[in-house]
């Protein structure tokens, strides 16, 4: 019998097949990060116990799109670019456990099963879907530049939905990127047992955040943004209320590990069998 190798599935006696590399893993792109407020009671309603909401500004939310380009320590992805490129849209609010604060993902789409899978393994909720972000360009006409006055367009879409619509128009360069996205994430791990009986194999409450974070260039600006229906996603109860604010950001960071704060252990079920 082989002995099985690679960090997620499938795994094979030499490891080349498994989805996901070993980490560190590294992130290279540019972020548009659309802050408003929402009804308080329903960002509360989606932080499981014994998550809280933040003591300031419950109802503030980030919708995140990130143009990435990624790879493991060899690099090898950049020369085959499509297991390096991808794009994801996700929410984000804020949210206290134990008195310390953290920023919390709602909710979050990926365009690429590896990105998803690697997700999963942070604890980010991913879900495959396909997202839009206009680029900037330096040449041409085909493109805003990074300057006042640039615009630029965003759309999500899952299950041939489209869920987000947005746009942003730069006002001024920003020494930030809002502030609802700007702590260490807190995530749930959750896989359900097979047995399929309502209990959990993995139940785990997980803080992450990156090293070696470089930021790049940063704008502020206007922004617009609504949302679409769907009988399979929960955005409605998130609908803005008002808009706090728009950024543009090139960023890059890298991540090895996170911490897990609380294990669920799952009560081992005895094996049943037939009498000879």
């Amino acid at each position: 019998m082989a002995t099985v190798q690679g960090f997620m599935f499938p795994r094979t006696s030499t490891g080349q097949s498994s989805l996901v590399p070993p980490p560190p893993w590294h992130y290279s792109g540019s972020m548009l990060t659309l802050e408003y407020r929402t009804d308080p009671a329903e960002v509360a309603a989606m932080l499981p116990d014994p998550l809280e909401p933040a003591d300031e500004d419950p109802g503030a939310v980030a919708v995140i799109w990130a143009d990435w380009q990624s790879c493991s320590d060899t690099g090898g992805e950049l020369l085959d670019p499509i297991r390096s490129q991808y794009m994801e849209v996700f929410l984000v609010a804020r949210c206290k456990y134990q008195g310390q604060h953290y920023s919390r993902c709602l909710a979050i789409w990926v365009d690429r099963d590896y990105a998803m899978v690697r997700g999963h393994h942070q604890g980010y909720p991913k879900k495959l879907g396909s997202a839009y972000l206009t680029r900037p360009v330096t040449v041409g006409k085909a493109g805003p530049r990074l300057q006042t006055g640039g615009q630029f367009g965003a759309t999500l879409a899952a299950y041939d939905r489209r869920l987000i619509e947005a746009t942003f128009t730069i006002t001024d360069t920003s020494d930030d990127a809002g502030f609802v996205n700007a702590l260490p994430m807190i995530h749930n791990r959750w896989m359900p047992a097979i047995e399929s009986d309502g209990s959990d194999s993995l139940d785990e409450l997980v803080t992450m955040s990156g090293f070696d974070a470089e930021i790049g260039r940063t704008f502020t600006g206007d922004c617009t943004i609504s949302f679409g229906d769907s009988p399979v996603e929960e955005l409605q109860r998130l609908a803005p209320k008002e808009m706090i604010g728009g950024y543009w950001r090139e960023v890059g960071v890298s991540w090895r590990q996170g911490t897990t704060l609380e294990r669920v252990v799952p009560s081992v079920v005895a094996s049943s069998g037939e009498a000879d």
